[in-house]
């Protein structure tokens, strides 16, 4: 590497071997840990297409065969890699304030024999269609968030069916389980782990479900989860949809307050809250219907909250804010690391690509964490980002073209983003509400 460098990718690639060593470990021989490692590597490296075929090709191998054996006959644990992926984490991220954020995505698919397919809403189209969906578990820390955890979801047709489980070499011991049951397995499983967390956020799919909220409340945690506004919420004047007590409150019970930091700016929006009862829970805490207004046209949104102690409204707007951070984390691990473009159809080798695909993903989201602040003197320049990293990372491995050029390239595009997110910054806050 050329003197006078600011970037430092001897230490990323240090950081990169450290991983693979730890995880190295879960393989039962070194030939599928090697290949293990150049498929991390082929993830990584931006390939147009991301298979088995182009993972295989940027290793140097004849073919396909030694990366398609990779995920779905050798001997490896994949659940100890799961945990190794965790602890990675939490070594970097942990904080005992931090939240568990649960969230669902689906990839679309072809045909009926790529386990757990069917005809399902998914949130990637935005409508019903023939696709692949799994729940996943993130860690949103002060210091970062990453994944640390994901179940595929098994739908009753698919349960029902033993023939169709057993060709897509599903485990006898599946079986049908709801996206909340999923959500509070992986919750359990962290915890059981000594993984740090005070809060838990999720969407309507989980809050509307009394067995994940009790469990939650249970296991000391306190939470925001969004219901809908037909949600039935009870006060000590009676019981009524959540859409009702929003439009009851008067104008002094709404404060002005940002759910976190934007692309375009903080994100502001009015918030109240009421507290109310949930005969789903028992025990101590205190439970609150909180209620989000948008400020261009009214619109709101409501959040089932809890905590075991008294909490001021602006840290439950920050938990519900949370969860913006895992959707940022399923388009960074998409683009970045390949957790969308996986074409295996069975059980084994779905749970090994995603595992991989978040190992890949949690340690570009772990050295974008650990960046200093740009110090120019003569130019602003936005923090080195996961997509920075992965181009920095891959292409001056590849030292084509020269390692000055690229670094050249990457300074040009941080100074302009700094500069074009502090004219967003700077519009939005001169936008009338």
């Amino acid at each position: 590497m050329a003197a006078g460098l600011s970037v430092d990718v001897e230490g990323w690639r240090h950081e990169f071997d450290e991983l693979m060593l730890r995880v190295g470990t879960r393989f039962a021989r070194v030939e599928p840990r090697r290949r293990m490692v150049a498929f991390v590597r082929g993830l990584l490296a931006g390939l147009p297409r991301v298979n088995c075929w182009s993972i295989a090709e940027h290793a140097g191998d004849a073919g396909p065969r030694g990366m398609q054996r990779l995920l779905s006959a050798a001997v490896w644990d994949e659940a100890g890699v799961r945990d190794d992926l965790r602890g990675y984490v939490l070594e970097h991220f942990a904080d005992p304030g931090a939240v568990l954020v649960v969230d669902e995505t689906g990839d679309l698919k072809k045909g009926t024999a790529t386990v757990g397919v069917q005809r399902q809403y998914t949130g990637t189209a935005g409508r019903t269609e023939n696709a692949q969906v799994a729940v996943y578990l993130a860690y949103a820390a002060r210091a970062g968030t990453a994944f640390i955890d994901r179940a595929l979801y098994l739908p009753q047709s698919w349960a029902g069916d033993p023939a169709r489980c057993r060709a897509a070499g599903v485990p006898e011991a599946a079986v049908f389980a709801t996206k909340p049951a999923l959500a509070k397995a992986m919750i359990a499983r962290a915890l059981d782990a000594g993984t740090p967390a005070a809060w838990a956020t999720a969407d309507e799919v989980y809050g509307q479900d009394p067995q994940l909220r009790a469990e939650l409340a249970r296991r000391g945690l306190g939470y925001a989860l969004a219901v809908a506004k037909s949600h039935p919420v009870t006060t000590g004047t009676g019981a009524r949809p959540a859409i009702e007590w929003a439009r009851r409150l008067p104008a002094r019970a709404w404060q002005r307050l940002s759910a976190g930091p934007g692309a375009k700016g903080p994100r502001w929006y009015d918030w109240a809250f009421i507290e109310v009862t949930d005969p789903a829970v028992t025990g101590g805490g205190l439970h609150w219907l909180l209620i989000r207004r948008r400020i261009s046209d009214g619109e709101y949104a409501f959040y089932r909250a809890h905590a075991p102690r008294p909490v001021p409204l602006a840290q439950l707007v920050k938990v519900a804010g949370s969860r913006w951070k895992i959707e940022e984390g399923f388009a960074a691990s998409k683009e970045l690391a390949a957790l969308d473009e996986h074409q295996v159809r069975s059980w084994i080798s779905w749970h090994r690509w995603t595992i991989l695909a978040l190992l890949a993903h949690a340690f570009l989201s772990i050295l974008a964490a650990s960046q200093p602040d740009p110090s120019d003197p003569h130019h602003a320049l936005i923090p080195l980002t996961r997509n920075e990293i992965r181009r920095l990372f891959t292409g001056l491995r590849q030292q084509l073209p020269s390692p000055q050029t690229q670094l050249h390239w990457s300074r040009w595009r941080r100074r302009h983003q700094f500069t074009a997110r502090a004219c967003h910054y700077r519009r939005r806050a001169l936008t009338p509400a």
